[in-house]
Order: structure tokens, then C-alpha cells, then sequence
């Protein structure tokens, strides 16, 4: 079953946050607890770990890009599987 990763809310202010880097790339075995990327908010950058575990099917969110709190970034899941519209 595909997972869908989103960007977390890590603070009650918290409305957008950049993702400054993927440690993953398409493609990649995750397991869980892995850090899948890191992500920059207004105070701090910290690094996100991976609840699920698979394969990375599609980087959705790109380095650089800002986008709201609990958007879709990523799709882990089993090779082949059929990806979220």
C-alpha cells in the first residue's frame, strides 16, 4: 500500500516550511526512523525521519520549494504500485 509522507507541523505558528534537502532519492529502500529530508522553518532546520518503511516512489516537494504544513511531499510504498492522483 503507498504511503503518503507530508510535510509535519512542528510548531502551533508554523504554517510553511522549506525542505533544504532529500537524504533520499527516488528509487531508495526507507526504513522507518530513517531521516527522509530536512526542512527549514522559521527558526530551525531539522530533519525528518521516515514513518514508513519501502521504497521512495516520487519526490513530490523539491529542494528549495516552500510549501504549507501537512502538504504531500512524498510517495513511499512497493515498487510498481499504482501512485496517489
Amino acid at each position: 500500500m503507498v504511503q503518503t509522507v507530508v510535510l509535519p507541523k512542528l510548531g502551533q505558528t508554523v504554517e510553511e516550511s522549506t525542505i533544504v534537502k532529500w537524504h533520499k532519492t527516488t528509487g531508495d529502500a526507507v526504513k522507518k526512523g530513517e531521516v527522509l529530508f530536512e526542512m527549514e522553518t522559521d527558526k530551525a532546520v531539522l530533519e525528518v525521519e521516515s514513518f514508513f518503511e519501502g521504497t521512495l516512489l516520487k519526490i513530490l516537494v523539491p529542494e528549495g520549494q516552500a510549501v504549507p504544513v501537512t502538504t504531500p511531499v512524498a510517495f513511499i510504498g512497493n515498487p510498481g504500485e499504482p501512485l496517489p492522483k
